[in-house]
């Protein structure tokens, strides 16, 4: 037997397609507007901004690893067990750390077609294999992804809302499709836009992680709270599933600065409330201008908006990306997600809304030609 000349990943890490995150920036344009990653325009609460700065004289000490403050803080906001809740370095360690603790070689772990691209990635990683259910309507089908469940699959993924599309399931779905699981099979419902939906039919998970033992909800604070730079996710989950995790997650994986400011950005209810209430107003406004000229807009309860285009020469969405970067206008393109002639938007603040919507103007109509 002749062995390698250097060390070789694990089978089936190099079948994994690396996440390539949006754009910030385009050569030789000086202002940019990204509208790629589904930031808030509003940015920080300014108590989390206050909180990190008194956080800051102590960087010689190594954090709570327990991360309590924010634990405490989450649990007094939702009116949640601390005990029931453990917090991440982003809501994407939290997927990892599941995927790896649930899922092995020869399991399999389910997520719909347009479902968030790391669901794939984590499963892969943890070696098993990744089982994909179609959609309807670009919206995840209860009945596909019962349909597809095996005696392989250990883990469900949903994410609800959905990234990139905006649909979402009513919590009377995802109550059926958690009925319908196996008592051993994990459901995950990865709520990162949970605080921007205002619908009445729409239940993050926490009703659902609470009356039973298979169920898991995950958020993220890199959205409406504005601290994607800090990484910090979190999530609600029975005793048994935090026990479990607890075991493989990184003892310090939370760091003293996104405990702080964590804490103090989920108390501040008046920023959350802004960021809802601009975000309510200006997708309204860019689903109308849009559809106005042409576009088709999937119907979205997050920050963000999925644009298709038609699929005449010239403008197509490749084509709509290089014209909008030209301008300054950075959006996400979508094609890993088997939307080929489609951007996604992130509602933005009202200088950059009003420019892309007077730029896709121009692109639809060839006015850019002239």
């Amino acid at each position: 037997m002749t062995l390698p000349v250097r060390p070789q990943p694990r089978p089936g890490i190099l079948d994994i397609a690396a996440y390539v995150p949006g754009r910030e920036s385009v050569p030789g344009v000086s202002r940019v507007w990204k509208l790629s990653s589904n930031e808030t325009p509003l940015g920080p609460s300014p108590a989390a901004l206050e909180a990190m700065r008194a956080a800051a004289g102590h960087l010689e000490l190594y954090p709570d690893g327990a991360a309590t403050k924010l634990r405490e803080a989450i649990a007094e906001v939702h009116g949640l067990n601390p005990a029931n809740i453990l917090c991440a370095n982003g809501s994407d360690e939290l997927l990892g750390l599941l995927a790896h603790t649930y899922l092995g070689p020869g399991d399999e772990g389910l997520y719909s077609q347009h479902g968030f691209l790391v669901y794939r990635i984590q499963i892969l990683a943890a070696g098993a294999t990744p089982v994909v259910a179609r959609e309807t309507d670009e919206r995840a089908d209860v009945d596909a992804l019962l349909a597809a469940v095996s005696e392989r699959t250990r883990v469900v993924f949903l994410a609800n809302p959905n990234n990139p599309t905006g649909t979402y399931l009513p919590v009377e779905e995802v109550r059926r499709l958690r009925a319908g699981l196996p008592g051993h099979v994990l459901l995950v419902l990865d709520a990162a836009y949970a605080e921007y939906v205002r619908r009445n039919d729409y239940e993050a998970g926490i009703e659902l992680v609470s009356g039973g033992e298979n169920v898991v909800m995950t958020r993220t604070f890199s959205k409406i709270y504005g601290l994607a730079g800090l990484r910090i996710g979190w999530m609600y989950a029975p005793a048994h599933v935090v026990d479990a995790v607890n075991r493989v997650r990184g003892p310090f994986n939370v760091n003293t600065l996104a405990i702080a400011a964590g804490a103090a950005a989920v108390r501040d209810r008046a920023h959350v409330e802004r960021a809802v209430a601009h975000n309510e107003t200006w997708r309204a406004w860019l689903t109308q201008e849009l559809t106005a000229l042409g576009l088709r807009v999937t119907p979205s309860i997050g920050n963000f908006l999925l644009v298709h285009f038609p699929e005449n020469a010239g403008r197509t969405a490749q084509d709509a990306d290089a014209f909008l970067a030209a301008r300054g206008f950075v959006l996400r393109r979508v094609a890993a997600y088997g939307f080929a002639n489609a951007l996604r938007m992130t509602v933005g603040p009202e200088e950059a809304n009003r420019g892309v919507v007077a730029a896709l103007a121009d692109f639809m109509s060839g006015r850019d030609r002239g």
